[in-house]
Formats: structure tokens, C-alpha cells, sequence
């Protein structure tokens, strides 16, 4: 990891947690989402999931404690230093994809190899233009789409306002 990427993980910034907040959604009580995962609150799946209403300190806490250890993970694979805007936009979209999911994705790969801006498309749209991490079970998800370019505008831009 690179030295200077340590420095994002003594605090998540606001607009990572607004981000997740904004594009999870919230319920209280467990459900099973469009891939068939049980999840509660702000998207958590972890297995201590029971069946109960959750509180909103509680989401809250599941929210940032997630945010926090899927941001630590990706660090460990990324070879280049980060400005916020790309920390917030990857953490972001790990955090939907998976820690697996980004590590040995395009756009790490990318990224890794300092190609930034091919690196933040890359969340969003396949080389031949496709919607790229868009699909659940094989079926195009235009809200998950909606959210891809929302994470790409962030790291490409640092700007936080969806268009």
C-alpha cells in the first residue's frame, strides 16, 4: 500500500458515507435484495444478521464499520497514491462489488498502472462503451448503472451531485 494512501483510513469522509447512504437506502428489517442476499440497513450482508428491527444508530454504526474495513482492503490493493475524490469513488464501488469484486477489476488494473481517467470510466462502462458492473444475475440494473456513473463522476471529477 502505498505510504501516503494510509492517511484515508484514520477517518471516512462524509460524503463516502452519504454516498453509501444515498444509494443503499435504509431498512430496518432484514430482506433479501435483487441477488438473493440477506441484507439490512444500509446494504450490510454479513452473516450475524438476525431477525429483528434494527435502529438507526445501529444501521449507522453497520454503515461506517463496513465503509471503514472494505476502504482498508482496497488500499492493499492499490499501487498509486490517491486523491479523496478517487478514495471516496473506489471505496464507494467496492463496497457494493465487493472487496474481490474491485481488486480484480479493469479499473484497479487501470488505475494501477496510472491511467486515472481510463481507470474511473472503467466503473462504468466496459472499453466498447457497455455499462459495465451493471448487472445482477445476468439482467441489466439501471439503478446499479445510475450508481456506476455516479462513482465514476466522483473520481473523475470530485464532484458529488448526480447527473
Amino acid at each position: 500500500m502505498e505510504l501516503r494512501n494510509k492517511v484515508f483510513l484514520g477517518a471516512l469522509s462524509s460524503v463516502l458515507v452519504g454516498g453509501a447512504m444515498l444509494w443503499e437506502g435504509v431498512r430496518y428489517k432484514p430482506y433479501v435484495d435483487i441477488a438473493g442476499v440477506l441484507t439490512v440497513c444500509h446494504g450490510y450482508t454479513g452473516g450475524d444478521i438476525t431477525q429483528r428491527t434494527y435502529t438507526a444508530e445501529e444501521c449507522r454504526t453497520l454503515l461506517e464499520k463496513e465503509l471503514y474495513t472494505h476502504s482498508k482492503k482496497i488500499l492493499e490493493c492499490i499501487n498509486v497514491p490517491l486523491t479523496q475524490n478517487e478514495f471516496d469513488a473506489y471505496s464507494l464501488f467496492a463496497y457494493n462489488v465487493g472487496v474481490k469484486g474491485f481488486c480484480s477489476s479493469s479499473a484497479l488494473r487501470l488505475l494501477n498502472q496510472d491511467k486515472r481517467k481510463e481507470a474511473c470510466n472503467a466503473i462504468a462502462y466496459t472499453p466498447n462503451g457497455n455499462p459495465n458492473w451493471s448487472y445482477v444475475n445476468g439482467k441489466f440494473v439501471q439503478g446499479l448503472h445510475n450508481r456506476r456513473k455516479y462513482e465514476r463522476n466522483i473520481c473523475l471529477s470530485g464532484s458529488y451531485k448526480f447527473s
